[in-house]
């Protein structure tokens, strides 16, 4: 247990540190603290910091940075968000202000507005889609024999696909096809839908396609396409300022594991509730070692969680960060809400 001079010094040594960059000296200290300590106290307690883990010596000064675990005993027992700053307030809701005419435009903008915000690589995850239902499905003709599959869930989700019909299949036949599909599964959950495009929708669109395998992977891909989780990422290249590791493949491993996202999905984990900060080695991916990642989970009542999050350096101002991300996830859920709040009227 630390004591509470202890505490103030770690505190001090953090905020400093991730400010400038610059390792922290007792001297220093010593004008930043609000209590009057000799210099030569602070050597003491921050040899007794060092001691336990929590804060390193550098091979370049006589000052201390503080260790992953002296980032993670920061985080966890001495952060305080900062306040948002009222133009960073004006910055979110000016950008969220646009006309959207999809969830994902919404979840995308996001991405890009918080990685502008915190000059980080910014991720986010549209709420959960498990419970949304199929509401509607239609195919509109672009003519030369091309056609559009449009899918619209209850959550306003809108996906459409373009793809070629044979001359054999006339428009009576793909209406009736439309008003199965309607009539079958409208009202379903997506993977209910789903599981029946494996059961007893194929045969019963035999009855109007002879050959129906292409229309159904059509929808299917629609449908898939749909119903996955989504991320987004903003500032891609940010992560190039922050990089400890001029290694080509290192900085390859880096970008690839951002690209895929099955990848991404297993850093970031499942929506919790709150904020919650991943330092360093805390996280299974040796790729993201010089990092730290920072996830906010962000409600819009029935229609599910979803989550936002920021990737940048260990040596990132945490304060700062978790007093955005806090302010972010309470504008983004009121523009979905009133989003969805104008799509059900």
């Amino acid at each position: 247990m630390l004591s509470e001079r202890q505490m103030m010094i770690l505190r001090a040594v953090v905020r400093d540190f991730t400010n400038s960059g610059v390792p922290v000296g007792s001297k220093a200290l010593a004008k930043q603290l609000p209590i009057h300590v000799s210099s030569a106290t602070i050597r003491n307690e921050m040899a007794a910091l060092e001691e336990l883990g929590l804060i390193r010596k550098t091979h370049s000064s006589s000052g201390r940075i503080p260790s992953v675990e002296g980032y993670r005993y920061y985080v966890d027992h001495l952060v305080k968000p900062d306040p948002l700053r009222p133009n960073d307030l004006n910055m979110i809701q000016s950008s969220l202000g646009g006309d959207f005419h999809k969830i994902d435009e919404i979840i995308s903008q996001s991405a890009t507005i918080l990685s502008n915000l915190t000059s980080y690589t910014a991720f986010t995850l549209k709420p959960e889609l498990k419970d949304s239902r199929l509401s509607g499905f239609r195919l509109v003709p672009l003519g030369h024999r091309q056609i559009m599959a449009i899918l619209v869930t209850d959550s306003g989700d809108v996906e459409n696909q373009t793809f070629d019909v044979t001359e054999a299949v006339t428009g009576e036949q793909l209406e009736a096809v439309v008003r199965l599909i309607n009539d079958q599964l409208v009202g379903l959950t997506l993977p209910a839908v789903l599981q029946k495009l494996q059961t007893d929708i194929p045969a019963k669109i035999t009855h109007y396609l002879q050959s129906p395998q292409g229309f159904l992977d059509i929808f299917g891909d629609v449908l898939t396409r749909a119903a996955q989780e989504r991320f987004y990422v903003g500032g891609r290249l940010n992560l190039l300022n922050f990089s400890q590791d001029s290694d080509v493949d290192s900085l390859k491993a880096l970008y690839s594991l951002i690209d895929k996202t099955d990848d991404i999905a297993d850093v970031l984990g499942q929506p919790r509730d709150n904020i919650s900060v991943q330092i360093g080695n805390e996280m299974t991916n040796d790729a993201l070692r010089y990092y730290s990642l920072i996830t906010a989970t962000y409600d819009v009542n029935q229609h599910g969680r979803g989550m936002i999050a920021i990737l940048g350096p260990t040596r990132m101002p945490y304060s700062r960060m978790i007093g955005l991300l806090g302010a972010f996830r309470e504008e983004l859920a009121k523009k979905l809400l009133d989003y969805y709040r104008h799509y059900d009227e």
